[in-house]
């Protein structure tokens, strides 16, 4: 048994012995101190078991296993996908999900096909003996065109195709007009002298933007990317643009000879155009597939355009051939284009990944046969005969595909195909623009109207009073909003959540609370992490409010307790002292670019980082109501930056947060994430997991405070915090008042500004917190 240190002190002075027995009861009443203080310090919080992963990087060992679990959810979405496809009968459905997470949702324009040039650049760009070549555009979408060459055969053709070239070729190259492309492997070339009728669109190359901008420059981005990052968060995409492209040029096809068969080749980057739009559109006849076709489950490894919303969940590449079929499909096993660099790497996959999923379109089509063109388990073309064969036979076409020799020569002067593609670019970019501009009014009429129809019909007004609005009918009417929000806006795992097992440490002692890190199960590979702040006054039996203080980016959970920070001011700390209990849990956006490659493998099955972070967080908040101290009705949440973010989202959906407060980051989120012309839009930094797929449509700000009616809101704004403009946060929060006066609960929300920067001000914050949380101010 141990001795108190007075017991040893009273045993010492009784003691005659030697300064050997004295230093002998001094070292014991050192051992008995670091014993107490030891057995202390690891002592668990009250009914959970001990934490034994003191020793390491909880931070990271959560990052691991966050991969691992989303890891296996992609493995898991082969088997899972047969739920979406049932019968015949979901094939349209199908097809209309896919339309819609590539990004071809806009009507096209009527087309017209224009040739155009002037005595320097004529508009017949060559002639041979067989065919003719046009440069030409033609009408897709307001202010987009496509952009290319017109081959027109001398004779009847014998049908028509669209043939889309790799991202870093260009439609001259493949007829031979340029150099670039052996004579071979030229099989635009190939099928105009064989009578075939052409258009050969330009697409978005892959080089790194060209610009002066050391900012942009920094972000190293292609100018894939830079159309993709900016369309994703409008619910468009690159791969949408250049399938509606191909599509508009099927519409000048039919319209201009409806009789004629229509095909579609592509090759690599052009691959999966052709792939893509002879999925959504039947009056496509035929498709080769060229250095394409794959195996999709490590998609979030290939070049970060190519990132599609939800793509793994319906889709691998044998269902969206199944979508194909039974029209004809060919697959050519050719060697791609290395590419590296592009927050994604391609190369040319094995022939046994290619051959299996190959082999996985027979599940879909026990009928229709497609076929698949090699050498030999090895590479062939782009472009091989056989492959061209093979297509032609598709299209219902007997032809020997004749190989000539004769190249046909560019009488253009001047022609560069850099102005070209800045053209493309600029339209694409502009046509995103217009969409983000508009947003607002889509998002009115998307979410607020459809609740409160009344709110569009306002009238002017001199009336002093009016009379306010049900905040019960706007609440029901909300719920299928958060629903939407959840499923489609942040990713909701389908994986029931595990039985807490919570597992604890003491870290601090002070003289006003004990602070504890407490560790929660919640998938089989994912944990939640946290620090548990307990003021030492708390009373037996009672039940005390929850401020849940969370840390920004690159933070962890001491980032808000005692880490003196400016940004934090230990925050989590001082309302602590002021009586609240907090509790600070560390979210996944720490380690820079683990958490952005999380979001991308996310994204794949319909899920981002958040999908991670709500599901902690309903963890933590079940845990939370269980605890005797704690007041379940009254626990709030408040975060800074990329935490502001999380308060935002998180309480959006979990209603168990009876109040948010965001600081240091609300604003116009749309344009702060997709606005080309704004200096501190994530557009021009390395933050590229920020577009979240097509909320700048239906969710912005407002719209996630929105969802938090009738729940207190407060927005906390520094100054001079580069994370924003003082006019676009008051003009979003602006929205959030009205609503709330309309609903006749004005006095639950609140905005500061104070003269500071990307901080916590905590002083009108604590001030609302004390009021809504029902909770006495005392001076800290």
């Amino acid at each position: 048994m141990l001795l108190t240190v007075s017991q040893l002190y009273e045993r010492q002075n009784n003691w005659k012995g030697s300064a050997m027995n004295r230093t002998f009861t001094i070292l014991c009443v050192l051992m008995t101190l670091n014993s107490v203080y030891a057995e202390q310090a690891i002592s668990p919080l009250q009914d959970t078991r001990p934490l034994e992963w003191q020793q390491e990087d909880l931070s990271e060992r959560l990052m691991d296993g966050a991969h691992q679990f989303i890891e296996r959810q992609i493995q898991q979405s082969r088997a899972r996908r047969a739920m979406f496809w049932k019968d015949d009968s979901s094939i349209a459905e199908n097809r209309r999900r896919f339309r819609e997470i590539i990004g071809a949702v806009d009507s096209r324009l009527p087309v017209r096909m224009e040739r155009f040039g002037d005595d320097t650049n004529p508009a017949q760009v060559a002639e041979t003996a067989q065919y003719s070549v046009f440069q030409v555009r033609w009408s897709v979408l307001e202010g987009v065109f496509g952009e290319g060459l017109i081959v027109e055969p001398k004779q009847t053709p014998v049908a028509q195709v669209v043939v889309v070239p790799d991202a870093d070729q260009t439609p001259e190259q493949l007829l031979g007009l340029a150099p670039g492309i052996e004579s071979k492997k030229q099989f635009a070339r190939h099928l105009a002298n064989n009578g075939f009728r052409l258009v050969i669109p330009t697409l978005v190359g892959r080089e790194k933007l060209d610009t002066n901008d050391a900012a942009l420059k920094k972000t190293d981005q292609t100018y894939r990317e830079w159309i993709y990052r900016q369309a994703f968060h409008m619910g468009r995409h690159i791969i949408g643009y250049e399938v509606q492209k191909v599509l508009a040029a099927v519409d000048w096809f039919e319209i201009h000879d409806e009789s004629i068969p229509i095909g579609v080749v592509g090759y690599a980057e052009g691959g999966l155009i052709a792939f893509y739009a002879a999925a959504i559109d039947t009056r496509i006849d035929a498709v080769l597939v060229s250095g394409y076709f794959d195996a999709r489950e490590k998609v979030w490894a290939e070049p970060i355009y190519r990132n599609v919303w939800s793509l793994l969940r319906r889709f691998g590449d044998a269902e969206i051939a199944s979508l194909i079929l039974p029209r004809s499909l060919v697959v050519e096993y050719s060697p791609t284009p290395t590419v590296t660099g592009h927050k994604g790497d391609w190369r040319t996959p094995d022939f046994t990944s290619v051959s299996q999923e190959f082999r996985r379109i027979s599940t879909y089509s026990q009928s229709a046969k497609p076929t698949l063109i090699h050498e030999a388990d090895t590479p062939i073309g782009p472009g091989s005969i056989r492959a061209l064969k093979a297509f032609t036979q598709g299209l219902g076409i007997e032809i020997s595909m004749v190989v000539l020799d004769e190249i046909p020569r560019d009488r253009r002067a001047l022609f560069n195909p850099d102005s070209r593609h800045k053209r493309t670019v600029r339209q694409l970019e502009n046509h995103v623009q217009s969409l983000v501009r508009q947003s607002e009014h889509v998002r009115d009429r998307f979410f607020l109207y459809d609740v409160m129809p009344e709110f569009a019909e306002r009238r002017w007004s001199t009336k002093r009073r009016h009379a306010t609005h049900s905040v019960e009918k706007f609440v029901e009417g909300a719920k299928p909003f958060r629903e939407r929000f959840y499923a489609e806006g942040m990713g909701c795992f389908e994986e029931p959540l595990l039985a807490p097992n919570a597992r604890s440490h003491q870290i601090l002692d002070t003289k006003e609370w004990k602070a504890y890190d407490v560790v929660l199960d919640v998938f089989p590979e994912l944990f939640a992490w946290g620090v548990l702040v307990l003021p030492k006054d708390i009373q037996p039996g009672e039940r005390r409010p929850v401020v849940v203080c969370q840390h920004g980016r690159n933070g962890v959970p001491r980032s808000t307790l005692d880490a003196n920070s400016t940004a934090y001011n230990n925050f989590a700390a001082r309302l602590a002292e002021r009586g609240f209990i907090t509790f600070a849990p560390h979210n996944l956006y720490r380690g820079e670019d683990r958490y952005r490659w999380l979001d991308r493998k996310a994204n794949t099955v319909r899920a981002t980082l958040f999908s991670f972070i709500i599901a902690q967080h309903d963890q933590i908040l079940r845990w939370l109501s269980t605890l005797p101290f704690v007041d379940s009705d009254r626990i709030a949440f408040y975060g800074l930056s990329y935490g502001g973010e999380t308060a935002v989202r998180v309480p959006a959906i979990l209603e168990k947060y009876c109040l948010s407060i965001c600081s240091g980051d609300f604003n116009q989120w749309t344009r702060k994430v997709a606005a080309t012309d704004q200096p501190f839009s994530f557009m021009r930094t390395i933050e590229w997991e920020m577009p979240y797929w097509n909320l700048g449509h239906t969710f912005d700000y407002a719209e996630m405070a929105y969802l938090m009616v009738p729940r207190p809101f407060m927005v906390e704004r520094g100054h001079l915090d580069l994370v924003g403009r003082d006019h676009w946060v008051a003009h979003e929060y602006a929205k959030v008042r009205w609503l709330y006066a309309q609903l006749g609960i004005d006095d639950r929300t609140e905005i500061e500004f104070f003269q500071g920067g990307h901080s916590i001000n905590g002083e009108g914050t604590f001030a609302f917190l004390h009021k809504h949380l029902d909770w006495p101010e005392k001076a800290e």
